[in-house]
């Protein structure tokens, strides 16, 4: 088994240490254009080898995707942050140009590749990533969901001094803050609905403060978060590699689900060795289907700018 990680910012390398290890690969590839960041990396996590006891082989490369041939899974982390004064049509435009090339040169030498979307902003660059390589839908996801309902779950753990592994708790929508639906009235403690240990008011703080989880972090340490981006990217590689048949909140394209079609955007769905496997529709409420597709207009309006490019 072999895997990429295109990008070896704090993200990408967050990502790749996960994967490393978990060993869920017998080779990890680590790519990037700036010269030597890839390698220096790659290096630095195998002198972890012997201290963490993994097997995992990791090789940086600058640019070199002959080395990524025959990888299974790729995770694609490329992209600038947007800088001040940068408007939304300037980010899209310079991260789409990124991503279009990231996977015109996987796929020329990993046709069978699954390509999971961590690159901002990204439910526009998971759609890109569709549109682009006419690739099976199954085999492009987007990462977005599956970081806010971890998100969501760190929040609702706070506020009932429980452990986050016990419980379950989606997000669905546009990866954005003011796009994401946690979806509250689904959320359980060990299948016991969260409604009957919070109040109103302590489930509406939970959703804001999940709604604002990636801005609270930039503000607090001035960057965006690497950490559990990162480990998101992971945990969907290793449902696939390990074939785990997990219910993930993903961006994937829709065709009629939850009133929508030809839009991606975050969902709940199966992950396994296949890439994202089905659809699962959960009952929303009327509240909740407005809000779904108030997100989703939101989504194509940022969508609209890659028909100038």
């Amino acid at each position: 088994m072999k895997v990429t990680v295109v990008g070896a910012g704090a993200v990408g390398a967050t990502c790749a240490d996960n994967i490393a290890r978990k060993e869920l690969c017998q080779e990890l590839v680590l790519l990037d254009i700036k010269e030597g960041l890839a390698e220096g990396k790659a290096q630095d996590m195998m002198q972890t080898a012997a201290l963490l006891g993994f097997d995992t082989r990791i090789t940086g490369s600058t640019n070199d995707y002959s080395k990524t041939a025959g990888s299974q899974v790729v995770v694609i982390t490329s992209g600038i942050p947007r800088k001040p004064g940068m408007t939304r049509e300037e980010l899209i435009g310079t991260n789409a140009g990124i991503v279009r090339g990231v996977c015109e040169n996987i796929l020329a030498h990993s046709p069978e590749a699954i390509i999971i979307v961590i690159s901002n902003p990204m439910d526009t660059m998971t759609q890109l990533a569709y549109t682009a390589t006419k690739l099976p839908k199954n085999r492009i996801i987007g990462m977005g969901g599956a970081l806010d309902s971890a998100r969501f779950k760190y929040q609702l753990s706070q506020r009932l001094q429980c452990s986050p592994g016990d419980l379950n708790a989606l997000v669905v929508g546009g990866h954005g803050d003011t796009t994401m639906i946690p979806l509250i009235r689904h959320a359980t403690w060990n299948s016991s609905p969260v409604s009957r240990y919070l109040n109103k008011a302590e489930q509406d703080q939970v959703v804001a403060d999940t709604m604002v989880g990636g801005a609270t972090l930039t503000k607090l340490i001035g960057t965006s978060a690497w950490y559990a981006p990162g480990a998101a990217g992971a945990a969907m590689v290793e449902a696939i590699v390990r074939d785990e048949k997990k219910l993930f909140s993903c961006c994937v394209p829709l065709n009629g689900e939850y009133g929508q079609s030809d839009i991606c955007i975050g969902v709940p769905v199966v992950i396994g060795k296949n890439g994202w496997e089905k659809i699962v529709e959960f009952e929303l409420t009327a509240d909740e289907k407005a809000l779904f597709s108030k997100s989703a207009d939101a989504v194509r309006s940022m969508n609209e700018v890659l028909k100038t490019l």
